[in-house]
């Protein structure tokens, strides 16, 4: 639960544009040269797939959000989807990445409205989900690239000590107290936009507005510190 939480976060701030324009979907033959050069240990290559399939989390979480709260939640609980389906994906297997992407970032939708108690169906690993070249039916657990990539576990290790070392550095005092409890930072519990709101007695518009600043400044920190 924690490396999700932080995975989450670090992944906002170093990709997600707070403009809310996504990049274009790649092309088939763009999308396969990623997960080739991605599999050859290309870093650059897995952050442009999860940059250019982000309009397909918005366009999922169009579906299950009922208000611009809760889309704004659902979009950074999506896009943890999405981060997982690019680093599972089997693209030897012959199916398209889109449909594998859009189950991984359902289902993370899904499980996060089961942790908030709140009624949801359910997306097995054992389902179909896809066709193989053959027509065979093809299951979640059938296009994960099995093992751990040790390489994003290193490297996210990194990314988050970074971070705790940033907070207090570039944040002032309200704004470390919002990115504390929204995210949950130094072992505690996530909360959405309004549980936060509701904590600190201000209105869920203005924790939008100083959660944006924040992830800015840490944004200009990783930066600073690459080069």
């Amino acid at each position: 639960m924690f490396f999700e939480i932080i995975k989450n976060l670090v992944f906002f701030i170093l990709h997600v544009d707070n403009t809310g324009m996504f990049p274009k979907p790649l092309s088939k033959s763009r999308e396969e040269e990623c997960f080739i050069r991605m599999a050859e240990g290309d870093k650059s290559a897995k952050n442009e797939l999860i940059e250019h399939n982000l309009r397909l989390v918005a366009h999922i979480v169009k579906k299950y959000s009922q208000s611009a709260a809760e889309q704004d939640d659902l979009i950074s609980v999506g896009s943890v989807g999405l981060i997982k389906a690019v680093s599972t994906f089997d693209y030897t297997k012959g199916a398209k990445f889109a449909t594998y992407a859009s189950r991984c970032i359902e289902n993370e939708i899904l499980m996060n409205y089961r942790a908030a108690k709140k009624s949801a169906g359910d997306i097995y690993i054992n389902e179909p989900v896809e066709v193989d070249k053959d027509g065979n039916a093809m299951t979640l657990i059938d296009l994960i690239d099995d093992g751990v990539d040790i390489h994003e576990l290193v490297e996210l290790n990194i990314r988050s000590k970074q971070l705790y070392s940033f907070l207090g550095k570039c944040l002032d005092k309200r704004e470390l107290e919002i990115m504390i409890y929204r995210y949950g930072l130094y072992s505690g519990s996530p909360h959405t936009q309004s549980e936060t709101a509701q904590k600190m007695g201000i209105s869920r518009s203005y924790v939008s507005r100083i959660e944006k600043k924040a992830i800015k400044k840490l944004r200009e920190m990783y930066d600073l510190s690459s080069i």
